[in-house]
């Protein structure tokens, strides 16, 4: 090499390692990157595809396109997309290797200098945007980036994101008819674990004498080991979903596989034992579509249009426990009690081969990963990433899969709104669970109902859960609009629990009513309304409390969540074990007196007192566990720094 060329590589070289600094010192000013136009960069040579060229890639393309449908990719518009125009040397034009991977170090340098300074404002902003979060954020990553890396295209031209607002790839751009059959497989997912919980109970009798299971503390725990394993299910196997290299698919799918086989190992069990394994194990999968459900409606549907997604699919996982008891009364009357799991095995099974051959991928960061390997094989630029590959290189798998363990049980003994609220969610959970399996004690032994008779005694909570939806939907979502309007079109959280305070009647009301008339043994028609009326009640609990928890800190709206799902399982767990105690010594009626006036008790004055002086409290909380997340944020940012600093370019 000449003195000449080797002058003018050390000033080249000099000059981007400048840039790179000061881009880190203030990273709002602009870097000295190369920024690309609609054909690449300014200095780029412009490469042409070839006739014979183009017709081979699009022939390997289609197939590759049948391929990745199968396994959940959204199909990709080649003819919309240049892959040529990130290749190396559209992208950086005749500059050197060496030239090119100083380039890249600056650059990441100035993305890190970005987000360093983000993760400042976020924290020192007290009124942030709750609109803009909710649209931009993405849950549970380990740096806070918006918009999948968007603001980054004109610093970072390796970096792979959608190609504006109305992307066709981008989830949110799908069709209203691709949506609507993805949504039908959401709810198909999450109605198998409801089933499963509750098939049991009309055929615990028949259990209980093949087993030899004489303690009624034994007998309920059977049917409800299965709740005790959602309470860890969400903690450990639904936040893998949040994983770019995982996705929403390959998890909804593994568990109700797992589902699947377990179920069969409940329907082969020879004892106890077995029982109790296959359905704790079988619950901590089943469990997994209930949470990760919702994540993939957060994927598909925006805010607007979200609160309906949800509202609809909401209503399935409710009916799980209504229809599994009905369909198992006729099956124990006409058949042998294994029988009940069969059949479960047969919907888990069609669910679990349907779902896995037509339904697509939905999460973001998994796609946007899926196209940077698509593009990175097509041109040959192994660089290429998204802002996901960088952000979550700085912590460990096992890291993030603690804190998705710790942050909720964090919040749940720590954050008053988690405590408060979540306790009137887990009550209101573990008297339905109550109800569930006192309905064979009280229909066949007091009404002297069959077993399939008994079971259509959860129709009318079915319908209590139906109506519910349908009113408290609407209901619901017309005062926060009215609220929202009121307080000039600024929208708080708080303004979702009017309807809750209201509904709080509900509650205490179908369990007096349901209680006294099974004791007094009215007509059956009595404790039927007393089961829809709660029933009724129940619904708005759920979608008030739920909806209030995600929209009071959107970052952490997953964590929330979980908490509540942990709080509201143990619950469930638990009432059962002792409900055939309680209304032995009380009587349907007091015992569930007594139940009411503890869901008056949690259900009216908290909630009114969040709803006055909720907003206070929450933000002071908020901004704990925020400045908690920064010093992580920032632990992970010098993380990433050093890094860089050592391994220079990411490949």
């Amino acid at each position: 090499m000449s003195d000449i060329k080797k002058s003018s590589l050390e000033i080249n070289q000099r000059n981007l390692i400048a840039s790179s600094t000061n881009s880190t010192e203030n990273s709002y000013n602009e870097p000295a990157v190369y920024y690309p136009n609609d054909n690449g960069f300014n200095n780029n040579s412009h490469e042409k595809k070839s006739r014979s060229e183009s017709i081979a890639s699009l022939s390997k393309k289609s197939i590759d396109q049948v391929r990745k449908s199968l396994q959940g990719d959204q199909s990709y518009n080649d003819t919309d997309l240049n892959d040529k125009q990130y290749s190396v040397h559209q992208i950086y034009g005749d500059l050197n290797s060496e030239e090119i991977e100083l380039q890249r170090i600056a650059t990441r340098r100035s993305i890190l200098g970005e987000i360093e300074h983000k993760i400042a404002d976020e924290v020192n902003n007290e009124e942030l945007n709750e609109k803009e979060l909710d649209d931009g954020v993405i849950e549970d990553q380990v740096l806070p980036v918006t918009q999948h890396g968007e603001d980054f295209i004109k610093i970072d031209p390796e970096l792979i994101t959608w190609n504006g607002t109305e992307d066709p790839e981008d989830p949110r751009n799908w069709s209203a008819s691709l949506k609507i059959f993805l949504l039908g497989f959401v709810s198909l997912y999450a109605l198998v674990a409801p089933m499963s919980s509750s098939i049991l109970s009309p055929a615990m009798s028949e259990i209980s004498v093949a087993f030899g299971i004489t303690s009624e503390v034994v007998q309920a725990m059977v049917v409800s080991i299965q709740i005790l394993a959602w309470a860890f299910g969400p903690l450990i196997i639904a936040p893998l979903s949040e994983y770019d290299n995982i996705g929403r698919k390959l998890v909804l799918d593994v568990s109700c596989w797992m589902s699947l086989f377990f179920n069969l190992g409940c329907a082969f069990s020879q004892n106890t034992a077995q029982m109790m394994v296959c359905r704790f194990i079988g619950g901590l999968f089943g469990c997994v579509p209930m949470n990760v459900c919702a994540g993939v409606i957060s994927d598909l549907f925006d805010a607007n249009l979200r609160n309906a997604a949800l509202a609809g699919y909401s209503l399935v996982p409710l009916l799980g426990p209504v229809i599994a008891p009905l369909i198992a009364g006729f099956i124990v009357d006409h058949m042998q009690w294994r029988w009940c799991f069969y059949v479960l095995c047969m919907f888990n099974g069609a669910v679990a081969v349907a779902a896995t051959l037509f339904f697509k991928e939905t999460y973001a960061p998994t796609l946007l990963k899926r196209k940077a390997q698509r593009l990175r094989k097509n041109t040959g630029n192994t660089s290429l990433h998204t802002i996901y590959e960088i952000t979550n290189a700085s912590e460990s798998t096992f890291g993030r899969l603690w804190l998705c363990i710790v942050r909720p049980v964090n919040l749940l003994l720590t954050h008053p709104m988690v405590i408060g609220l979540g306790s009137f969610m887990a009550f209101t959970y573990g008297f339905m669970y109550l109800l569930i399996v006192t309905f064979p004690q009280i229909f066949e032994k007091q009404y002297g109902f069959s077993k399939s008779i008994t079971g259509l005694m959860y129709l009318p909570m079915g319908c209590g859960f139906i109506l519910g939806v349908v009113f408290w939907t609407f209901m619901v979502g017309r005062v926060y609009k009215k609220l929202t309007i009121a307080n000039g079109g600024v929208a708080k959280p708080e303004f979702r629990l009017p309807c809750l305070i209201a509904c709080a009647v509900f509650i205490p009301v179908g369990l007096i009513w349901f209680g006294w008339s099974a004791q007094k043994e009215l007509h059956w028609i009595m404790p039927g309304i007393g089961s829809a009326i709660f029933a009724f009640g129940l619904v708005c609990v759920f979608q008030t409390i739920q909806n209030y928890l995600i929209d009071m800190n959107v970052r952490f709206a997953a964590s929330s969540v979980a908490a509540a799902a942990l709080f509201r399982s143990l619950f469930g767990y638990t009432f059962p074990l002792f409900a055939r105690k309680m209304y032995s010594a009380l009587g349907y009626g007091w015992a569930n007196t007594m139940c009411a006036f503890i869901g008056i008790l949690l259900g009216v004055p908290f909630p009114i007192f969040c709803y006055l002086y909720g907003e206070k409290l929450r933000e002071s909380y908020n901004r704990k566990f925020e400045i908690k997340q920064q010093r992580r944020d920032q632990k992970n940012l010098e993380r990433l720094k050093r890094k860089n600093g050592d391994d220079g370019c990411m490949v």
